[in-house]
């Protein structure tokens, strides 16, 4: 990890040096050479690290002074910086440019030079360590792969493992076992057939697999047949001779000896012919984790016409979506065991099939939610347990409080540590970064994807990307990191939008101790026994049941001067809040990061903040503050605020001062109980749109006029945009600054207000189709929610062919105005929510309509007493809401045309319709036409006012 530490400060330097290198006068030339030092030990340390778990102290000593040698590069530069900017300036180094001519301060300037010929000592002594652990380690820097290529014939062995495993001591591998087999015997029989199995290490792939593999049936339908391991870094040339000999050993025929000497064109091409002749084929590649792989191996598989087939194993999916496009491909999504057969395997483990004791059985179960259905993870921790004492609970209680430690040892635990790590060892540099930063979320949190990519970007992960935004950049690390199965995706925001995501306990607790290590994050809960020993970079506080302050005198000996990140998560006590927030503002001049959402106690703004010259990300959501102060001009470099959920109502002049300011986020919910009725914004400066680098404004209080509106239309790199209480006369000149954003990817226009029964309508019909502009107007736009009365609906909704979900709140369209006319043709249309937008007494979903829509939310149309889809409607349809459409009585006429439907949820509806779905018999014909809905949930207030939900049907019970 240091070299990934390496890495990311060297950018900086680079960075540094080509901005602002002609400023730093005789010192450029030692600022060069650290970095030139620092960049010959980066190819060094990409072994050393890999074998720094069985290094000596000393080489794991040597690490560390590499990587805290970068960290303090960067703090000087840093601090250069910061000391020297006495002015305004136009950008991050700008004031160094024009002050540091006529510096007056020689001391100061001494005093950093001083500095940086430290560092410059340190880095030669460093680098005198870097030749002599090159020659007693053996490490070359030009060998890169050579210890991971011995780390992957390790690992190899322990993925044979998998292949003995029998079929009588697995779990829950039947029915994908037959879904597999199934997929295999079926199908084309004059077309290569490739079946992926994807999933994060550990679920089990290469098991279920090979079970399909050695399958009696699938055996006799395909008797050529090959296994071949792939791993991380395969020999090619390897591999193919290794194909060849499985092949002529099944066929019964000795292998040539003319292979060795064939190069890697002429092997493919070998394994074609032999491939073309023999007949059906069956070939299964093991944990591939290159698309490249794929690509060349593809060439040497012929498709003939006897219905061959291929299965890949993979963690990545990209991998299995590419090696499926060409061919009639399937994916398997490899799933995790469910609880019961969690539960059946830890038991068959641990008590040899009998059941858990009774005094167990809490302890058990807390240990068994840890391994998430990760069967590698169940079967490692259960061996564990099988070696204590089932009589005394206190030996299982401490393996459930030390699990992170068990991984971190060199038990029984060490092989699922390893296997987890296989996928991060695999990435590259920047997003092994961003992948241990998440370990700053708490224990199965639910993380925000949103703040997430944000806090990498504020951190500085990300790297600018020629025609790209940083955030765009951003969300694609995130999709990586998704797609190699080491963030799992929880909700979707709308189709392709990650809303929150989470990380699997079990490699939580790997990032953890990687991150630990690495100085990368500390985490806290402001104990005195979890408090930091050293100096502290990024600082994490969790919440914690009992958050003691009385040992405050004893935490002043420790330094925060190096901070740059402080972050809190859920409500920590008033007095631990203030008391480490005046610690930290009061030490520290690096600050770059600073979240205290979710702090509901915090009421102002610390005066200190406005001192941090270096802050770029503010985070104050959910916090009771209610002003800004007019201080917050002064930092200069900040490009994200976010004062959501706050009391806010008005900010300052000097927020104009602001010039890289990203992201602006203002509001408060009307209704905290129903987020229906929309969101106080906030008045801004009339002359807001001198922001010229904000991407993101929302929300914005429209109420004082035109000229606010106006001023939108010059924030021409917005992606989002929320407008509150827009006034009637303003909808022409809202759409022509909307005009000009071309690059807007939401929009969120409300008028209501709170109280207002006849609420102002929302006038947007001022930019006609057929006019110059048609063509451009809005075309980015992916998101449109409207939260107001509507006359009509806008022309021009029905030409935005990128959108991709709809939600109109309180449209109150009359019966004539059907909404859906404009809406069904939309092609990336994938979801609807319409709340009290509707008049009419029936909606029709006609033939042809909504080819890609996916949910469908009906709220609050108290008129509305029908509904009817016609054949050829709503095709993919997902999910379908009723929710609060009091007159509507029977299921919608029709609905046994939407064979896709997963789930049908009937919210508050009438009686007479609750009662005919609980009440129907197979025989009647509603049954008939919702018998194969796979879930049905109907939900209503009991009268008590507590919410109730009762699964009718469905293959997961759901949770009341």
């Amino acid at each position: 990890m240091a070299e990934t530490v390496l890495s990311f400060v060297l950018r900086q330097l680079s960075t540094f040096l080509r901005e602002e290198g002609r400023v730093l006068g005789g010192l450029r030339q030692e600022v060069q050479f650290i970095m030139d030092e620092l960049g010959h030990m980066r190819a060094f340390l990409r072994e050393a690290e890999a074998k720094e778990e069985d290094a000596q102290p000393r080489l794991q000593e040597w690490i560390k002074q590499v990587r805290d040698a970068a960290y303090d590069t960067e703090d000087i530069l840093d601090e250069f910086v910061a000391r020297f900017a006495r002015h305004r300036t136009t950008g991050f180094y700008g004031s160094v440019r024009r002050i540091f001519s006529s510096i007056k301060n020689l001391r100061a300037r001494h005093r950093v030079a001083s500095e940086i010929q430290s560092i410059k000592s340190r880095i030669e002594s460093i680098s005198e360590g870097h030749q002599r652990y090159q020659s007693e380690y053996c490490i070359s820097a030009q060998a890169t792969n050579s210890l991971s290529a011995m780390n992957n014939t390790t690992w190899r062995y322990s993925r044979d493992d998998a292949l003995l495993v029998e079929e009588a001591k697995l779990v829950g591998i039947d029915q994908p076992k037959k879904h597999l087999t199934s997929q295999l015997l079926q199908g084309d029989d004059y077309q290569l057939k490739v079946v992926s199995v994807v999933g994060m290490g550990g679920l089990g792939k290469t098991t279920l697999v090979k079970k399909v593999h050695e399958d009696p049936e699938v055996r006799r339908h395909f008797p050529v047949r090959a296994w071949v391991t792939v791993s991380q870094t395969c020999d090619f040339q390897y591999l193919l001779k290794d194909l060849i000999r499985q092949l002529h050993k099944e066929g019964k025929k000795p292998v040539p000896q003319s292979i060795e000497s064939l190069n890697i064109t002429e092997l493919k091409e070998f394994v074609k012919n032999f491939l073309q002749q023999a007949g059906r084929y069956a070939i299964v590649f093991d944990d591939v984790w290159d698309v490249e792989f794929w690509n060349t191996i593809k060439f040497a598989l012929p498709e003939s016409s006897h219905g061959n087939r291929v299965m890949l194993t993979t963690r990545k999916a990209d991998v299995a979506f590419t090696s499926c496009t060409e061919s009639l491909g399937y994916i398997h999504r490899m799933e995790p065991l469910s609880f019961e057969d969690s539960w059946t395997l830890f038991c068959n483990k641990i008590f040899k099939g009998n059941s858990c004791p009774g005094h167990l059985m809490d302890v058990a179960k807390s240990i068994l939610d840890k391994c998430e259905g990760l069967p590698l993870a169940i079967i490692a921790i259960s061996g564990l347990l099988a070696l204590k004492d089932i009589n005394r609970t206190e030996e299982w209680e401490m393996v459930r409080r030390s699990l992170g430690g068990e991984l971190e040892g060199t038990g029984k635990l060490d092989r699922v540590k390893r296997i987890l790590s296989l996928s991060y060892n695999d990435l590259p540099w920047h997003l092994k970064t961003c992948l241990l930063y998440t370990s700053i979320f708490p224990e199965d949190y639910e993380i925000q994807c949103y703040r997430l990519i944000n806090l990498w970007i504020a951190e500085r992960f990300i790297e600018w990307r020629e025609g790209m935004s940083i955030e765009d950049v951003a969300w694609g690390y995130l999709g990586e990191l998704v797609n190699r199965s080491l963030i799992q995706v929880t909700k979707v925001f709308y189709e392709g939008i990650p809303h929150k995501c989470r990380i699997h306990d079990l490699l939580r607790e790997v990032i953890l101790l990687k991150s630990g290590e690495q100085n990368i994050v500390t985490v806290t809960t402001g104990q005195p026994t979890t408090w930091p020993s050293e100096k502290v970079r990024r600082l994490v506080v969790h919440s914690s049941r009992s958050n003691n302050t009385q040992h405050h005198q004893q935490r002043r000996s420790y330094c925060f001067d190096h901070l740059r990140s402080f972050v809190t998560f859920e409500s920590i006590s008033p007095l631990l809040s203030k008391m480490l927030l005046s610690e930290v503002l009061g030490s520290n001049k690096l600050l770059k990061v600073l979240d205290l959402g979710g702090q509901e106690t915090r009421e102002e703004i610390p005066n200190e903040i406005f001192k941090m010259f270096h802050l770029k990300h503010l985070d104050l959501w959910g916090t009771r503050v209610e002003r800004v102060s007019k201080a917050i001009g002064k930092l200069q470099h900040l490009e994200y605020l976010n004062l959501a959920d706050t009391r806010v109502r008005e900010l300052p002049m000097e927020i104009l001062k602001l010039q890289k300011l990203r992201v602006l986020r203002v509001y408060e919910q009307v209704d905290s109980s129903d987020d229906d009725y929309g969101f106080h914004g906030f008045k801004a400066p009339s002359n807001m749109g001198v922001l010229l680098a904000l991407e993101i404004l929302d929300n914005i209080d429209a109420s004082s006029g035109s000229t606010v509106v106006k001023e939108i239309g010059k924030l021409t790199q917005l992606r989002e945009l929320g407008i509150t209480k827009l006034r009637r006369e303003d909808g022409k000149e809202l759409c022509s600054s909307l005009a000009n954003l071309s690059s807007l990817h939401r929009l969120n226009i409300e008028s209501i207000e709170e109280g207002d029964d006849d609420h102002e309508i929302i006038d947007l019909n001022h930019h006609h189709p057929s006019s110059s502009s048609s063509s451009s107007f809005l075309q980015s736009l992916h998101l449109l929610i409207l939260c107001g009365r509507l006359e009509k609906m806008p022309q021009w909704v029905a030409h935005l062919h990128g959108l991709v979900r709809i939600d109109l709140n309180w449209s109150r369209l009359r019966g004539e105005e059907d909404p859906l006319e404009s809406l069904q043709h939309l092609p990336n249309l994938s979801r609807i929510s319409f709340c009290g937008s509707y008049q009419g007494e029936g909606l029709c979903f006609k033939a042809g309509g909504f080819l890609n829509l996916k949910k469908l939310h009906l709220k609050r149309m108290e008129g509305l007493r029908w509904m009817r889809v016609e054949e050829g409607a709503l095709p993919r349809l997902h999910v379908l809401i009723l929710d609060l459409l009091p007159l509507l009585e029977e299921l919608p006429l029709g609905i046994q045309h939407l064979s896709h439907l997963q789930g049908l949820y009937l919210y508050e509806m009438s009686s007479e319709m609750m009662e005919k779905v609980e009440n129907q018999k197979e025989e009647s014909e509603d049954y008939t036409r919702i018998a194969r809905i796979p879930e049905i949930v109907i939900g209503c207030y009991t009268d008590d006012g507590e919410w109730r939900e009762r699964q009718l049907w469905g293959k997961k019970k759901k949770k009341t």
